[in-house]
């Protein structure tokens, strides 16, 4: 008689407790999801914080934090949020997606190697990876041809910030080689300082004098003259026409 009740009992215990488990689970997990399916909330404003910070506001608010990509940017600090997808203060149902964009910091670039080069291709390389030529040295050299990169300041393949100046040495050639100095008179102070630059020649000093005759900002003179044999790296000082009122 006894076994005979607990075979009875046995199979309605079991149907008690699996009842009390799927009450549990019904109440306390499909029912708030249910009712939150449809709910509407606000997205928060995250621009700014930390990747950490962004993310537990916005799990906060209901919604659902994803790391979108890292992306340079020079105003917002390494590892904050410079971008959300929804922005601030859109209305999303509970459990969307919030899409973040980081920051990686200020955009580097990488120092092109500039030896061997002349000064034209040294600008041309700098100029596509964001740099500037800055000043230009000379000296003479027995190994590198004249008029080439001997050297740079900064080391290739280093990691710069966009828009720095890469200082430069180049080669004079041989201390015995020189070279004629081009004739750069009648040209703008412009034009001449870019005839002088390409054949290895450094602009001195510019002094003005009224000349009603040619046009401002032309060189009248330059010294030494032209054609005289110079070694790379001279320095060529220019006589440059103005208006008499601007001498006045």
């Amino acid at each position: 008689m006894k076994i005979t009740l607990r075979k009875l009992l046995k199979p309605f215990i079991i149907a008690v407790i699996a009842g009390l488990i799927l009450f549990f689970l019904f109440n306390n997990l499909l029912m708030p999801f249910y009712v939150q399916k449809g709910k509407i909330t606000k997205v928060p404003d995250v621009i700014g914080l930390s990747l950490d910070d962004a993310k537990l506001r916005i799990k906060e608010s209901g919604l659902d934090p994803k790391e979108a990509e890292y992306k340079s940017d020079k105003r917002y600090k390494i590892g904050t949020i410079t971008m959300q997808n929804p922005v601030a203060e859109s209305e999303v149902k509970q459990g969307r997606g919030v899409y973040l964009t980081i920051s990686g910091g200020e955009e580097l670039v990488e120092v092109p190697n500039l030896k061997g080069k002349s000064v034209r291709e040294a600008v041309f390389n700098l100029e596509k990876s964001s740099l500037k030529l800055g000043s230009i040295t000379y000296e003479p050299s027995e190994e590198i041809f004249a008029n080439t990169i001997i050297r740079q300041e900064i080391l290739p393949g280093a990691k710069i910030r966009a828009g720095n100046i890469i200082n430069v040495t180049v080669s004079q050639g041989r201390p015995t080689d020189k070279i004629p100095l081009p004739d750069v008179s009648l040209k703008t102070l412009n034009e001449a300082e870019k005839i002088l630059t390409d054949n290895g020649f450094r602009l001195g000093k510019t002094t003005y004098q009224t000349n009603p005759d040619v046009l401002p900002n032309t060189v009248l003179e330059q010294s030494p003259r032209a054609g005289e044999l110079l070694q790379l790296g001279h320095s060529i000082d220019l006589v440059i026409a103005q208006k008499p009122e601007q001498e006045k």
